[in-house]
């Protein structure tokens, strides 16, 4: 039902990276570390379930969760490795960054950013919404481009 209403409204599907969709806060961003495990069991790996529980991987963890990471938890199969981290890519609908993009550009799309701004714990992260650190990544945007003298 979601995924027909979500090809209805947007023509590329619901999966696109385009640009085109509104970006919602991921539900998993709310889950606690038994949560993530059976997530990461249902993608077909219950050998890792310990990894994510005894390294309290939560749901606003999973945006530091990637190739490079999943070594240091436990996971070091090449192959599995990169299922887990495409899936946490998939679930957090972020992209991983191009090695050749700018640097001027920031390192993480908006998603990613505001990810990383939500996942330590604290009021400051729980009070922070999407909509706010998307009007503040606006505001510091527009403010970094350079004027024009006349």
């Amino acid at each position: 039902m979601a995924e027909a209403r979500a090809r209805a409204e947007y023509p590329c599907g619901s999966e696109c990276r385009c640009g085109c969709h509104p970006l919602e806060e991921p539900r998993c961003l709310h889950w606690q570390e038994r949560q993530v495990a059976q997530w990461v069991e249902k993608l077909g790996f219950p050998q890792y379930m310990d990894c994510f529980i005894s390294n309290k991987i939560s749901g606003r963890k999973l945006i530091f969760v990637n190739c490079s990471t999943l070594p240091s938890i436990g996971i070091t199969d090449f192959e599995h490795m990169k299922v887990i981290s495409h899936e946490i890519q998939k679930l957090l609908d972020i992209k991983e960054p191009l090695w050749s993009r700018s640097i001027s550009h920031h390192h993480r799309d908006p998603m990613g950013l505001f990810l990383e701004r939500k996942a330590p714990t604290g009021p400051k992260a729980d009070a922070l919404t999407l909509e706010e650190f998307l009007k503040e990544l606006d505001t510091r945007i527009s403010s970094e481009i350079p004027r024009r003298r006349i």
